[in-house]
């Protein structure tokens, strides 16, 4: 695409920039954007937008323009679309808050990204939205942060490894020492209250979704177990990475004519495990009770998050194990912490790569791997996140 478009008088809007994740973003575009972009930061309150700009007036920035929107204006955030090429927005739970900017830029032909890791509302905006942003040019992109870029890429990387006329097999394990934010506890829990409208949206979507002609691709959860090759303990992992990954192995043929996924949190010892494992099923149990519920959404609320001193500490390796064409390999994405600062750093570099890197052509509703693939991995290395070859040999 052209690094500038004179039909609309903005390159960017970064919707939610006040909130913990959002600013995080802003410092990193005003740090690293290009000096011509043409960008504005938006929310409902017009002095918290002041005061953030008034904060990045101290870095080597371009100039930054504030727009005072809420997110249930729909007429608002329509004429809003209509003035940016992409819009990017941290505010969450998407299930209560994006649908209605999903939906204006879809209609206005505006390229669209989040840090959603609910599987409901990625569903539901595809069955409302996927056609519109096909018809219009917009690219829908869920999932532009630590929920899912690590994994997708991460699963790309490994299979650009392997040969692609075979059916290949990747397992991708996390783990992490980061603390999480208020924002990211209350779309956790929004997402575990809704489990069975969740179900419901994913059988809609897979009986209105075309199959890739002559391939497979599927996310597969598997039991705990050893890894023999890693040596972790794995514990499958309900998030929306897998759906995401499995959706890229759709799209790409790359993949091979049969492609299977499955997502797992690592932990060195059993007794770990276990504990993940209970402490899962009683966070599921109490988000099904509206009275719990209530009461562990208020013990983290949104818009806190951890300090600037944890996150420098903070970290996160996702390994692959790849397998396919009578081949293994082992690869490894690893950086800095990973839902807050390098969650900002996807979400902005996201956002930049779509603005100004030589991308594939494609619109609706679209993974990273899909719309950007190593073109966003290559901002991300720069960056300072690894994506590295481990170990690779013939399959024993």
């Amino acid at each position: 695409m052209p690094s500038s478009d004179t039909t609309r008088d903005l390159d960017l809007v970064l919707l939610g920039a006040t909130g913990f994740v959002g600013r995080l973003t802003a410092d990193h575009l005003a740090a690293h954007a290009p000096a011509d972009l043409r960008w504005a930061v938006a929310g409902r309150n017009e002095s918290s937008l002041q005061a953030l700009v008034a904060d990045l007036a101290g870095t080597a920035c371009p100039p930054v323009e504030t727009v005072v929107v809420d997110v249930t204006d729909r007429a608002a955030l329509d004429a809003l679309a209509a003035r940016t090429r992409v819009l990017a927005t941290t505010v969450g739970p998407y299930l209560t808050y994006g649908e209605p900017v999903v939906a204006a830029c879809a209609a206005a032909g505006t390229d669209y990204l989040d840090l959603t890791g609910e599987a409901e509302f990625v569903d539901r905006t595809w069955i409302h939205h996927h056609a519109n942003a096909v018809e219009s040019g917009a690219r829908l992109v869920h999932a532009c942060g630590f929920d899912s870029v690590p994994h997708d890429l991460g699963a790309q990387f490994t299979v650009e490894q392997l040969p692609s006329d075979a059916p290949i097999t990747v397992r991708g394990v996390v783990r992490s020492d980061a603390a999480f934010s208020g924002g990211t506890y209350q779309s956790a829990l929004t997402a575990i209250s809704r489990m069975s409208q969740a179900k419901q949206a994913a059988r809609v979507r897979r009986s209105r979704e075309d199959r890739p002609p002559g391939r497979s691709s599927r996310a597969v959860a598997p039991k705990p177990r050893r890894d023999e090759v890693l040596g972790f303990w794995l514990l499958p992992l309900p998030t929306v990475d897998g759906q995401i990954v499995a959706r890229s192995g759709a799209a790409l043929e790359s993949y091979g004519p049969r492609f299977r996924y499955s997502h797992f949190a690592g932990t060195r010892t059993l007794r770990a495990a276990a504990a993940g494992v209970l402490g899962v099923a009683a966070l599921g149990t109490a988000a099904q009770v509206p009275p719990l519920r209530k009461l562990l959404s208020d013990r983290v609320p949104a818009g806190t998050g951890p300090s600037p001193e944890k996150r420098a500490r903070s970290w996160f390796t996702v390994d692959f194990v790849g397998e396919g064409g009578g081949r293994r390999v082992h690869t490894r994405v690893s950086g800095g912490d990973p839902g807050y600062t390098e969650t900002a750093v996807m979400l902005a570099e996201a956002a930049l790569c779509l603005l100004r890197d030589d991308n594939p052509v494609t619109s609706g509703q679209v993974t990273t791997a899909v719309a950007m693939g190593p073109r966003l991995r290559e901002r991300l290395v720069r960056h300072g996140m690894t994506f590295e070859v481990v170990n690779e040999g013939p399959l024993a």
